[in-house]
């Protein structure tokens, strides 16, 4: 089973950035493609990006392209979401989340069956 946990998070203004590292423990992460998703207080849970096993494919939502970049460094089991030209809306705790075999519902919550636990991102106006 692969573990999952975030790092990277924390408090910006806008127009800022920040990179977000998705790093995993457990089983080699070449073998899982990685989504990333967040979540505000009071909205529902957020697709933010995806990226498949070997890195050969990415999606975006679309108020994240252009400012959002995945990638991935599968030596070191790790995915990174870059975030640039921050703005308060993309205030939110940032999960990564890994799915073994997964179809073209890449932008759902229920397609990942392992989380980390979150990093918070604040973005101040």
């Amino acid at each position: 089973q692969v573990q999952l946990a975030e790092s990277g998070g924390g408090l910006v203004q806008a127009g800022g950035s920040l990179r977000l590292a998705c790093i995993a423990s457990g089983r080699p992460l070449s073998t899982y493609a990685v989504g990333w998703f967040r979540q505000a207080p009071g909205k529902a849970r957020e697709f933010v990006a995806h990226i498949s096993g070997s890195g050969g494919t990415t999606y975006y939502a679309d108020s994240m392209k252009g400012r959002f970049t995945i990638s991935r460094d599968n030596p070191k089991n790790t995915v990174y979401l870059q975030m640039n030209s921050l703005r308060p809306e993309d205030t939110a705790v940032y999960s990564c989340a890994a799915a073994q075999y997964i179809f073209m519902t890449y932008y759902l919550p229920a397609s990942y069956g392992y989380w980390g636990q979150g990093t918070q991102v604040t973005v101040s106006s």
